[in-house]
């Protein structure tokens, strides 16, 4: 089974920010765990005592607020860094949707990217059928948050009745919330969101740069990256 860790960056709401990110990637189960003690090795160099108790979340290491306020600023965007360097475009891939919210309304960015993010994600999975004789199933995980009714409620439409571009035929069952605090890779899924939003909300590209060319890609087509700016 291959597994879709997501996470939003942005309001979906208010004029104060132009940008909603939904974004995340894509690991196959066997190597989820080796990722996520690679993250904690990370989470580490910052309280070797207690590793798990450091959350790598990517507003917060960048501001220096709570936790983050007694480190250098260089180490914490080092740790960022190295965090985004785990995505390699190919063992893990990178799905996105980036939207300004005036150039897609009225409509709900919170549909319209979970939309575009779960299609893409189940092209990926019949590819994989199609072209490498490797039929899996997916899931998508994402982070508990107020969005978790209406993306529940979204799935189970776009499964039994399908959206606009067809039905999903891949996703073994509609998508799972869990806590952030408890799973290093929906923050790493976080810092891939913030990434995204720091390039095309404060035109910052220092994190963009590292994960340009880690988006899901195939036959010279870029098709993770989904964006209305």
């Amino acid at each position: 089974m291959f597994l879709l860790y997501a996470d939003e960056s942005g309001t979906p709401g208010g004029s104060d920010q132009k940008h909603f990110v939904l974004a995340g990637f894509s690991v196959f189960e066997s190597s989820a765990h080796w990722l996520s003690l690679e993250l904690d090795k990370i989470a580490a160099t910052f309280n070797p005592q207690d590793p798990h108790s450091v959350e790598l979340h990517g507003a917060p290491m960048l501001a220096g607020r709570g936790f983050w306020r007694k480190f250098d600023k260089e180490l914490r965007l080092e740790a960022i860094k190295k965090a985004l360097n785990l995505i390699d475009g190919r063992k893990f891939r990178i799905f996105a949707s980036v939207v300004r919210k005036s150039a897609i309304s009225p409509n709900d960015p919170v549909h319209y990217t979970f939309q575009q993010i779960v299609t893409r994600f189940d092209h990926f999975l019949a590819r994989q059928h199609v072209h490498f004789n490797n039929t899996q199933r997916g899931l998508i995980l994402f982070d508990k948050s107020s969005k978790e009714a209406p993306i529940q409620a979204l799935a189970k439409a776009f499964k039994l009745d399908g959206h606009e571009w067809g039905r999903l035929r891949n996703m073994a069952e509609v998508p799972a919330f869990i806590d952030s605090e408890a799973a290093r890779l929906i923050q790493l899924a976080d810092l891939i969101a913030y990434a995204l939003f720091r390039h095309y909300e404060k035109e910052d590209s220092q994190f963009f740069d590292l994960i340009e060319r880690k988006f899901d890609y195939f036959g010279g087509v870029q098709h993770g990256l989904h964006t209305v700016v």
